[in-house]
């Protein structure tokens, strides 16, 4: 018998305890923002520099202000970029912003319906961005051949969507996903269409490195205790992957065989 072996979560050369990784938007306000955070036990924080303060408007409230960036990784990324150019000028904008943090993640899309990633425009980002020392963590499709692509050009995470972003359809394609965990040497993640517990401790069953998760948390009824339950999700399908599950069987196993029984 085969023992998992239950290796860190390693990103950019830092270990991480917790393999879930929270967004920030989408709350009633800023405290709620904190307590979620909090709650879901999260190392890493990724922020939507397009669309929150982080410094670029000092007469507004700081995000930093709750989750200052001495206790959290605050993960910068590209959310609303449709093309290359404006996703590595955001990049950019947000190393300045951080004083000189290079660890961004990526996300390029393809129309304001779907939010779908246009797989051509990412690639061409992700290019230039390690060209000039991002370290790069890559939202993407569930495309194996894509995935590795990303991987071999530098990419320190690769992270496949689950479903369309903020969909909460969970997780529509497992094949391909276990396809890009089988060839894969970076952490895989996945990234967008979660929508509840399960959808969370699926992805770790299935040898995820990770999940990030913005819209199940805050947009359930309660976003606090959301997040916790996702923390617990994450944590028990991690457990669940190191232990190896029965096989599946087509028929009924007694779990107290008669061989051996005393009549």
């Amino acid at each position: 018998m085969t023992t998992r072996s239950d290796t860190p979560l390693v990103i950019d050369g830092k270990t991480y305890q917790s393999r879930l990784l929270v967004g920030t938007g989408k709350y009633k306000d800023l405290e709620e923002t904190r307590l979620a955070i909090e709650a879901s036990g999260a190392e890493i924080v990724t922020v939507a520099v397009r669309r929150t303060n982080i410094g670029q408007n000092p007469d507004e409230p700081n995000l930093l202000d709750v989750l200052p960036p001495d206790r959290y990784t605050i993960l910068p990324n590209t959310a609303g970029c449709y093309t290359a150019k404006d996703a590595v000028r955001t990049c950019k904008l947000a190393r300045e912003l951080l004083d000189g943090h290079n660890l961004v993640k990526l996300e390029v899309l393809g129309d304001q319906k779907t939010l779908y990633p246009d797989v051509t425009e990412t690639l061409a980002a992700a290019e230039e961005l390690i060209k000039d020392g991002f370290k790069v963590m890559v939202y993407t499709t569930d495309d194996p051949l894509i995935a590795k692509r990303l991987e071999e050009m530098g990419c320190v995470a690769v992270m496949p969507l689950g479903a369309p972003i903020g969909s909460g359809l969970g997780i529509r394609n497992p094949y391909n996903i276990r396809l890009i965990l089988e060839n894969a040497t970076v952490p895989i993640l996945v990234d967008a269409g979660v929508g509840t517990a399960s959808d969370a401790t699926i992805a770790m069953e299935m040898g995820c490195h990770g999940v990030l998760m913005n819209t199940a948390i805050a947009a359930a009824q309660d976003p606090i205790r959301m997040a916790r339950a996702m923390r617990l999700a994450v944590e028990s399908g991690r457990e669940a992957w190191l232990a190896g599950r029965m096989p599946r069987k087509l028929y009924a196993s007694a779990s107290s065989p008669i061989d051996g029984a005393f009549f």
